[in-house]
């Protein structure tokens, strides 16, 4: 489907600060670098070929995805390394899509049971497809026990499935102590690979991370890393302490449109910035220019501000908000704005809404 570009931006818009984007990416594969692991970062936060390109230029291996639908996107633009992070469950269909990515993409795909690994054998065997058996490290959401990852990496084996690994998603990060939880993470993948190696499988790929965690991740046990959020950070991150305002590369700019009750009044709500908000989440969002704030109301086309005793920004005048999950936000526009001394111009939004 293509998407009519407007000559200049209208708000609600997403706004990419381009320079605070590069910083952001040089910042994790500097990390990487001088652990010598891989980077393969996750591509549902920006869904953008743009983004990928500059990721990939900075020096990922490829990029994850969350969905088939995100890989044929991706594919499509010429990214030849994807990894479904999923543990799918195939049907024909699928598994069609699947077989196709591979001719021209290097491809790998998520299992977490004996059961899924022994049906995507009967798919995919002979296709050269790989899989990674995904263990929970705490966050309880999927993935297998670590000691029975060599069982289902066993099965995926015996059903003509080259296993590269084992993988892992340490998202309590976002309620619980980043470090304690990078701990978890690397206990688990320990674990996981000690009971490939007792099936007899090697794990040529340990892959782990997240943006809350990667600060704390073990790169003596990881051998990949794949945060998505920090390519933008947004206010979750601020609020957890993993990014600073001067790190938040993505905003929605909105105008300002009443002064009612004596707060602020946008004309950005959930419909531009997402319905999203953790528990120890201050309000729908924060403004880094503005951090005493507080986005204290939301409604699908509004966003009411406590501004609380500062003057307000005027009438019309255009005002930035971290959305508190980047991730949701981004899936809710057609475009993203990348702003630089040049001015502003158009990234894609190029998987957006590709759910399945």
């Amino acid at each position: 489907m293509f998407v009519t570009v407007p000559e200049e931006p209208r708000t609600p818009y997403l706004r990419a600060d381009l320079s605070r984007v590069h910083r952001n990416l040089q910042r994790a594969a500097d990390l990487a670098g001088a652990a010598g692991v891989s980077l393969r970062p996750h591509a549902k936060t920006h869904k953008s070929r743009e983004v990928a390109e500059l990721q990939l230029s900075a020096g990922a291996v490829g990029l994850t995805v969350a969905t088939i639908g995100e890989a044929e996107a991706f594919a499509a633009y010429g990214c030849t390394d994807l990894f479904i992070a999923y543990p799918l469950w195939l049907e024909e269909h699928a598994a069609r899509r699947l077989v196709d990515l591979s001719e021209t993409t290097r491809l790998a795909i998520g299992v977490d049971s004996v059961a899924g690994a022994a049906n995507a054998g009967r798919h995919l065997g002979g296709h050269d497809i790989e899989v990674l058996v995904e263990v929970d490290s705490g966050q309880h959401r999927s993935g297998t026990e670590p000691h029975d990852a060599g069982a289902v990496a066993e099965a995926a084996a015996h059903a003509g499935l080259p296993v590269r690994g084992v993988f892992t998603f340490p998202g309590h990060g976002y309620a619980a102590d980043p470090a304690t939880v990078a701990r978890e993470e690397s206990e688990a993948l320990s674990g996981a690979v000690a009971s490939l190696a007792a099936a007899g499988i090697e794990a040529r790929v340990v892959s782990g991370g997240s943006t809350p965690t990667l600060a704390h991740t073990d790169l003596g046990v990881v051998s990949e890393l794949r945060p998505g959020v920090y390519v933008f950070n947004d206010a979750q991150q601020w609020e957890l302490g993993v990014a600073s305002p001067d790190d938040i590369a993505l905003t929605c700019v909105a105008t300002v449109v009443s002064h009612a009750g004596g707060r602020l009044v946008l004309d950005a709500g959930s419909k531009a910035l997402g319905a999203d908000r953790a528990p120890y989440a201050t309000g729908w969002g924060r403004l880094p220019r503005a951090p005493f704030a507080r986005i204290v109301q939301l409604a699908e086309h509004h966003a009411v501000v406590d501004f609380a005793d500062a003057p307000l920004p005027p009438l019309g005048s255009l005002v930035e908000i971290a959305p508190n999950h980047v991730c949701a936000a981004v899936n809710l526009h057609d475009v993203i704005w990348s702003e630089d001394a040049a001015g502003p111009q158009p990234w894609s939004i190029t998987a957006r809404g590709r759910n399945g």
